[in-house]
């Protein structure tokens, strides 16, 4: 008959396993999650101002070149 021999596991091993296999996929939904809520945020003139304008590369897109004679309120 077999004999049944306990091994023990450290519980850092468990968390080690655990951030190993789940880290990029978490990683992935974090950035997608991040990348959606601004594009639906974007057309929210604080993020436009506050953000979006501040963005290095893609910062002159979203200023906003209307002259004030033109804005109503």
């Amino acid at each position: 008959m077999a004999r049944v021999v306990y091994h023990p596991v450290p519980p850092q091993r468990n968390v080690q396993r655990f951030v190993r296999n789940w880290s990029t996929s978490m990683a992935l939904w974090g950035v997608g999650t991040g990348v959606t809520a601004l594009y639906l945020l974007s057309v929210t003139p604080l993020v436009k101002r506050e953000f979006l304008s501040k963005v290095p590369v893609i910062g002159g897109y979203f200023e906003d070149k209307t002259p004030a004679s033109d804005k109503p309120f």
